[in-house]
Parts: structure tokens; sequence; C-alpha cells
């Protein structure tokens, strides 16, 4: 793929700084992931979920270690099967776990329609706002095959109701109908307030109840609004829904309430993928490790059933996927990243580098980083942010030569 300097400057100023991913760009130095990706494309997303099914997985990876980057990989890889995708970092305060319906919310804010590069270089929308409008923009074109005896208002409405057929939670589809209906008509008063309801920002009694709308949304309905949400997606003949979830952050201190009802969550959503109602859906749950999922209450011991089998290339029915488990030599890993890093590297800052001095340059980081392994900082990302500086380095010191001890300092130093 050819990239221009801007767009590469976006990349090495993204990974340089944070040593995150960058929503765009991210596959011209993605590395190690394809034997992954390949079995979840093709025993998942080409055909099983397409077809109705349902799967979890659980990506462990510790801080920096690459979890939201094989996150971005999958969202990739599902936008070009058609499924819409909702990348929900989970934090403490906005979406804990324990609290479903916040978990709801943080799902249908961060949905995003199947998009390519452009739409993710220029920003993509998220939330069921955009999805909403542009449903009612396909309705709108498919009425002109539509009945000609009965008038545009009725045809419309005739499509709305079959979209919206078999989905379980009555108040979720008479708020989908009532949003299209609005946006037909350019109410826009009546759109606002039921997105509202829609988006899990509040309740008023007074107000939603004249759209049909008869409870808040709380914790009961949460599991009933996700499967509504699916339900609704199949029906409109995309080919499912992907959910990503991110424990961008470390979990918390919790009290035993709060740790008893997130596990409960997640063994009911693993339980979820196995009924017929939760068609189309392939949930991942990213998670730095497995401490979460330790102790000896019967909460603990329901999940740990759930989640003991292991992904890999002879197992693709199994939960977990450890991304240490890479069959790649680690540093022979990161120097093939470091290499791709320099080729955007050279776009965004054109150089005369000779590429045996960044090769080794990119050997000598690798090997410091994973010295670091055990450290709180994943020794991916310490590589990755050491590699761009060390970039700068070499662009602005020409006759600068890299040595071991030089390395190991210069990948502490970034820490």
């Amino acid at each position: 793929m050819k990239i221009d300097p801007s767009s590469a400057r976006r990349i090495i100023e993204v990974v340089g700084s944070s040593g995150q991913p960058p929503e765009w760009g991210l596959n011209l130095f993605t590395a190690g992931l394809e034997d992954y990706l390949g079995v979840l494309e093709e025993d998942y997303l080409r055909s099983f979920i397409k077809e109705g099914g349902a799967s979890f997985k659980m990506v462990i990876g510790a801080f920096g270690g690459g979890k939201t980057h094989s996150l971005y990989c999958i969202r990739d890889l599902a936008w070009r099967y058609d499924y819409l995708v909702s990348y929900c970092p989970l934090s403490p305060e906005e979406s804990p776990f324990y609290r479903l319906e916040k978990v709801y919310r943080s799902m249908v804010n961060n949905l995003m329609l199947p998009s390519g590069p452009e739409g993710l270089l220029h920003g993509i929308r998220r939330g069921i706002d955009p999805f909403l409008r542009e449903q009612c923009r396909i309705i709108l074109d498919s009425m002109k095959d539509a009945d000609p005896s009965r008038s545009e208002t009725e045809r419309f409405e005739i499509r709305v109701e079959e979209s919206l057929a078999g989905v379980e939670n009555i108040n979720f589809a008479r708020g989908i109908g009532e949003a299209l209906k609005a946006l037909r008509h350019d109410r826009n008063d009546d759109y606002r307030n039921v997105l509202q309801w829609l988006n899990g920002n509040g309740y008023d009694r007074n107000i939603h109840r004249s759209y049909g709308i008869l409870e808040p949304l709380q914790r009961g309905q949460a599991f009933s609004m996700i499967r509504s949400l699916t339900q609704w997606i199949r029906n409109l003949e995309y080919s499912g829904l992907v959910i990503l979830f991110d424990e961008a952050e470390q979990v918390p201190s919790l009290t035993s309430k709060q740790r008893d009802l997130l596990l409960s969550n997640l063994r009911e959503i693993i339980d979820q993928c196995g009924h017929a109602n939760f068609p189309g859906v392939m949930i991942f749950y990213a998670v730095p490790n497995e401490s979460l999922f330790e102790g000896k209450s019967a909460v603990y011991e329901a999940l740990k059933q759930r989640i003991a089998t292991v992904f890999d290339l002879y197992n693709p029915s199994g939960v977990k996927i450890y991304l240490e488990n890479l069959k790649r030599d680690p540093v022979d890993l990161l120097k093939e990243i470091g290499m791709k890093l320099f080729e955007i590297y050279a776009n965004a800052f054109p150089n005369s580098i000779s590429r045996p001095l960044v090769q080794e340059t990119a050997r000598l980081l690798a090997e410091a980083a994973l010295e670091e392994r055990f450290g709180d900082i994943g020794y991916k990302r310490l590589f990755v942010q050491g590699a761009v500086r060390a970039f700068h380095l070499l662009r602005k010191e020409p006759a600068f030569r890299p040595s071991q001890e030089w390395a190991s300092q210069f990948v502490r130093e970034g820490k």
C-alpha cells in the first residue's frame, strides 16, 4: 500500500509518542498475527458467524503487549466481510463491565459501519446516530421498487417494520422505529428525544412514553437490548456484529459484589453465544492477565470452566488467545516490525540512513526491549517507541553508531 507523507507522519506521531496503534495504517507494520487472523477469518468471519453462529474469545496480553493492535486488526478484517464493529474501551468510570447497562451504552456509542482506509484516515463517525441515518437512506432508496399502490409513508413504515421483525425487546424496537420515522419526516426534536434513550443517556417518563418506550434502560434489560441490537443488524442483511471489549486500563480494586457482577456478566455473555436468539455475533474481550479470574467462589469456578480452552491453529474453538504464544522468535518479530516502521518513517521524513544501520539499530533495540519484558510496560510498546526515537536520532546525527550499552539505556530511559 502506498502512503503519502502526511499520513505516514500521523502514524509515526501516534506510535512514537504513546506507543498506541493508530486507527489507520497499523496493517503497514503488523507482524506475527497472520496465523491467528487467518484462522479467525477462515473459521469464523467468512462463514460461521455470517451464517448465524456466535462466538466468544478472550485476548490476553500485557499492557503494551499488542492487545489494542490485535483488536484493530480484527476490526479491519471484520469490515472486509461486511460486519458492523463496536470497539469498546472499558473504563472504570464510564463503562465498567459490572455495570452492563453502561457497557450497552459504550457499544452503541462506538458502533461503526463497515469502512475502508479512506474512512479511517478522515475520521469515521461512530454511534447509532450515523447508523440510523444510513438505514433511513437505504430504506428510502429501496422504496423505488416498492408497491406503487401505497403511499410513500406506508411503504416506508412497512420497510421499517420488516427490519424489526423478531426483535425481542419491544422498547428497543419501538425506539428504532420511531427514530427512523422521525428522520424520514425531519422531526428533529422527536429524533433527538428517542436517540437519547437508544444511546442509554436517560429516560424521561413524560417524554418517552409518548413514543411507546415504557421503561428506562436498567441492568435487567441490558442483555435484552444487546440481543435486540444484534437481531436488528442481522435483519438489515449485514453479516453480523463484532464487539471488541478492551480493558484499556488496569482493573481497579473492586468490591466483592462488583467483582462477582463482572464475572457473572462475563459468564452470561459467553453463554449467550450458545443461544439461537444471539445470531451473527463475535465477541472479543481483551485483558492484560488472568488475575481477574482467580478465586474460589462459585462465580469464579463457573467462569473458569467456560474459558479453560486455548485458541490455536489446531483448536480454533478454544477461548483464550495468548498474544505471547506467537510462533516467532520475539527478537526477529520486533526487528520485522522495526523495519516496517522505518519504511513508514522514510515516507514521513525523507532521509539517507543506510538500511544496514537501521537493521542493526532495530536488532539492538529489540534485544534491549526484550530484557524489559517483566516490567510494567509491555516490551513491544517499549520497542516501537524506542524505534521511532532512534530513527529521529539517526536522521539528525548521521555519524552516530549504536551499541548494546546504548540500546539498553535508550530503552530504559524511554519508560
